[in-house]
């Protein structure tokens, strides 16, 4: 086997100090470049805590809450009406069954004779009808009664219908019996004559 020259041994070494140092640098390069790369990738817009508009969150969160605030005083205001209708209307049973009452007492006052043992029944029987009426006005019942007036079918209810040529058509002539309102609703309509024009007109 022929002997190296010292001159080729000498060039070998150099060539493989640089290949070696070529590689190194090669990596260096690669890992330079890896990491610029990385930095690019994570620019300004990907970072997870980008700025977000917090004015308009808090626009949106104060309309929210004015939302939820008016829904809630419109649930208050039907709750209150609900209560006060309720509170108006809860005796209405009670004050149509006492009419009858006041009916009888009427009823006792337009047929009292006249001996003077009657006076002081009449009297009687119209103090008692005036302090019930009082009580029944205390619990927001008034009565209807329409005589003489133009005929209202929301709050009378017309029995027959008379000719009067002295009276204007569709008035009440007679009222048979009253009405009654309660709290302004009606409680029992009032039973009336109407007036007719005469048939020869």
């Amino acid at each position: 086997m022929a002997k190296e020259k010292p001159e080729e041994h000498m060039a070998a070494e150099v060539d493989a100090v640089d290949a070696e140092q070529n590689d190194e640098a090669v990596t260096e390069a690669a890992a330079v470049a890896d990491s610029d790369h990385e930095t690019d990738s994570a620019g300004p817009d990907s970072e997870p805590d980008a700025p977000v508009d917090l004015e308009a969150e808090l626009e949106a969160a104060k309309d929210a809450a004015l939302r939820a605030q008016a829904d809630a005083m419109n649930v208050q205001r039907r709750a209150d009406q609900e209560i006060e209708k309720a509170r108006k209307f809860a005796l209405e049973r009670f004050c149509g069954d006492l009419l009858g009452v006041v009916d009888n007492l009427e009823r006792a006052l337009e047929s009292h004779g006249d001996e003077q043992g009657s006076a002081a029944l009449a009297e009687g029987v119209e103090l008692t009808r005036k302090g019930f009426m009082d009580v029944l006005a205390k619990y927001g019942v008034e009565a209807v009664d329409p005589e003489g007036e133009p005929f209202d079918p929301e709050t009378a209810q017309a029995m027959s219908m008379v000719e009067q040529p002295d009276v204007e058509p569709n008035s009440v002539v007679a009222v048979m019996q009253k009405g009654y309102l309660l709290n302004g609703r009606l409680l029992r309509p009032a039973m009336v004559m109407v007036s007719k024009a005469p048939s020869g007109e």
